[in-house]
């Protein structure tokens, strides 16, 4: 069992919204009382479209049994992980014994990191824009250092370089974005946490919200030309 740090919650009691898949496109089916029903498209459903061409030729170059393995197993690492923080941050007791050993050793490298979190607003919850039609399930956001931040947690072998992750950030704007016309409160910073297997916990900050605000507009626009 894990031992729990006690974070405080500012809750804003945001509904979760059911999703479905349509074509391996993630939908969201908005329903508010006294707003109409809107079917809005997942926001990690348009970043994976903007790299898509990338991964086909990857597995294309190192196979397809090989490939779906890899991402198995970078799925069951990043669900279990997740999940452990979840429950991290929450303060709630989890058999950890239930998990991957390898998710076990991730959130191990990450758990200090995670004490630099306070006044948290939002945990999976789920956020939308009607501007943007566009929906997702945010990890967090809260005080990151002190700073009012969307965080994402991500797993990898090792750290990976910093223009690898523009789509980690992207996902991270939209949050922000979503929040802020949800809630009229504005995060002033995209934070990506990554716990990596070689023992590393790697913090992403990126402060430039304008540049980003910019690409998330350019992803939603191949996304709408590559489906229309």
């Amino acid at each position: 069992m894990i031992e729990n740090k006690k974070f405080t919650f500012k809750p804003l009691n945001l509904k979760t919204h059911d999703r479905h898949h349509v074509d391996q496109i993630r939908y969201y089916d908005i329903v508010e009382e006294n707003e109409e029903p809107l079917k809005m498209v997942s926001i990690t459903s348009i970043t994976s479209n903007y790299k898509k061409e990338f991964f086909a030729n990857w597995r294309k170059r190192i196979g397809v049994e090989k490939a779906n393995r890899i991402c198995k197993l970078a799925t069951d690492r990043g669900t279990d992980a997740h999940t452990l923080i979840e429950h991290y941050l929450k303060s709630e007791p989890i058999d950890v014994k239930t998990m991957l050993p390898i998710s076990r050793h991730l959130f191990g490298i990450a758990k200090k990191t995670l004490n630099r979190i306070d006044n948290i607003y939002c945990l999976e919850s789920t956020l939308y824009s009607r501007r943007l039609k566009v929906a997702g399930t945010v990890d967090t956001i809260a005080e990151f250092d002190g700073v009012l931040s969307v965080i994402d947690y991500k797993t990898s072998e090792k750290e990976k370089p910093r223009e690898w992750i523009e789509s980690y950030f992207v996902q991270a704007m939209f949050y922000a974005m979503a929040f802020y016309e949800l809630t009229g409160i504005k995060p002033k910073q995209l934070v990506i946490i990554m716990a990596c297997e070689d023992g590393d916990c790697v913090v992403y900050i990126e402060k430039d919200l304008k540049k980003y605000m910019n690409l998330l507009v350019e992803y939603i626009r191949k996304f709408i030309e590559d489906n229309s």
